[in-house]
């Protein structure tokens, strides 16, 4: 069985102003690291889509900073709403096509706007992004989705803790990728 999880990286705003804007909400707060902050939020951990957009929207309006939401299935499906002043802007699906059984032919990535999301993260490796992004997945070439996450996160600099973590995860103690679990906050 693969992984699944959901985490929110911002850009901009520090670890305690993020908490303190989701006090009363189950969520752990990862330290700022090449100013980047994620936040893996209990509720999204259903992998509602709404609710996730809905967070992203809070986030990026309440801090005016741009946010990637991640989502990972079954470590089979990537996909990732990307954020600014309040509004969904973009949505990457690395398997189009997944959960419809009468979904015919090789699934091609949609969405992922590599010299946006370059852009609002500080990147200069949009075509190295885009790349990436365009691999389809179940390819013998093509990285495994979690491994396709991991290479999107070092383009756009945001820490390996996005990889591989979310809010169940942490909640039952699970090893971090480099993060020091005694410098997250909770907020629940």
């Amino acid at each position: 069985m693969g992984q699944f999880y959901t985490n929110h990286s911002l850009k901009g705003p520090s670890q305690q102003e993020v908490a303190a804007a989701l006090q009363g909400r189950a969520t752990f707060v990862s330290p700022s690291l090449a100013d980047c902050v994620v936040v893996y939020d209990q509720l999204s951990e259903e992998q509602d889509a709404e609710v996730i957009n809905d967070l992203g929207r809070f986030l990026s309006a309440r801090f005016q900073c741009p946010v990637i939401a991640s989502l990972m299935h079954d470590d089979s499906v990537l996909m990732l709403f990307h954020f600014r002043s309040g509004q969904l802007v973009d949505e990457y699906d690395s398997c189009p096509g997944y959960f419809d059984p009468d979904a015919d032919g090789d699934p091609i990535p949609t969405g992922g706007d590599s010299p946006q999301l370059c852009s609002d993260f500080g990147s200069a490796l949009h075509q190295r992004l885009e790349t990436i992004l365009r691999k389809p997945p179940f390819d013998d070439d093509s990285p495994d989705e979690r491994e396709r996450h991991r290479l999107i996160a070092e383009c756009l600099g945001l820490p390996a803790w996005v990889v591989g973590v979310g809010y169940s995860y942490l909640d039952l103690g699970e090893p971090l990728n480099e993060l020091d679990r005694n410098s997250l906050l909770h907020t629940a």
